[in-house]
């Protein structure tokens, strides 16, 4: 089997090296073409989730993917739902440049024309707004969850678990998870048998992508 060589760029900063490779074993485990190698950003205790930590976060974003392609990566992910220096890296890269975001999105689409969107803040990621649009039927986390760390426990668990029925309710097709930190704790299958639904991961959705896209490159040279 052959396999890539993929960048994966962690947002947060962070010396746990389980967690930053956290992502990246997930990806090798489901998608053992893609030999991932994860790094984080520079002084970015917070990661990226208003506007001021994007504006400083972005220009790292492209420098970091921009090494990577220097050092022969194949293909770079971006494992932030928020897609943060997709669109400009992409526009200085000739590899693609792969959001997670964006990803999970699109893919969603496959499972239902009615999405709903579930992650820790209340605002609808741009990647997510811009290829489903109208379609949402809701964008929600569950009640006192604020970040990860509150999913961990036995009360953020189960007010995921209750907010993602809600959205079943409201007529939702599929749930689009839309925080790679969501990832981090594989909650998806749990929600999953809980509602019945798909829920998609978005780390998962961008390796997918990313395993596409490579392939579908690799196919175009070969027919040259």
């Amino acid at each position: 089997m052959k396999q890539y060589r993929v960048g994966l760029i962690r947002v947060l900063t962070t010396t746990d090296e389980v967690l930053l490779q956290s992502h990246g074993a997930l990806l090798r485990q489901y998608f053992p073409m893609l030999d991932v190698h994860s790094r984080c950003l520079p002084d970015q205790p917070e990661g990226i989730h208003d506007e001021a930590t994007m504006a400083v976060g972005v220009p790292k974003v492209v420098a970091l993917a921009r090494e990577m392609w220097e050092e022969g990566f194949e293909a770079v992910i971006v494992s932030c739902a928020g897609d943060p220096g997709v669109e400009q890296a992409r526009r200085e890269l000739p590899i693609p440049v792969i959001g997670a975001g964006e990803s999970t999105a699109a893919l969603s689409l496959f499972y239902g024309k009615t999405p709903a969107l579930l992650g820790i803040t209340s605002d609808v990621p741009d990647g997510y707004r811009r290829i489903l649009g109208g379609r949402i039927v809701s964008n929600a986390r569950g009640e006192g969850v604020e970040s990860v760390l509150d999913l961990m426990t036995p009360e953020g668990y189960s007010a995921t678990v209750d907010r993602a029925l809600q959205q079943k309710k409201l007529g939702a097709e599929v749930i689009a998870l839309s925080c790679t930190g969501m990832s981090t704790l594989q909650i998806a299958p749990a929600l999953e048998k809980a509602t019945g639904l798909p829920v998609l991961d978005p780390v998962l959705c961008a390796g997918m992508v990313t395993y596409f896209e490579l392939l579908r490159r690799e196919m175009r040279k070969e027919a040259v």
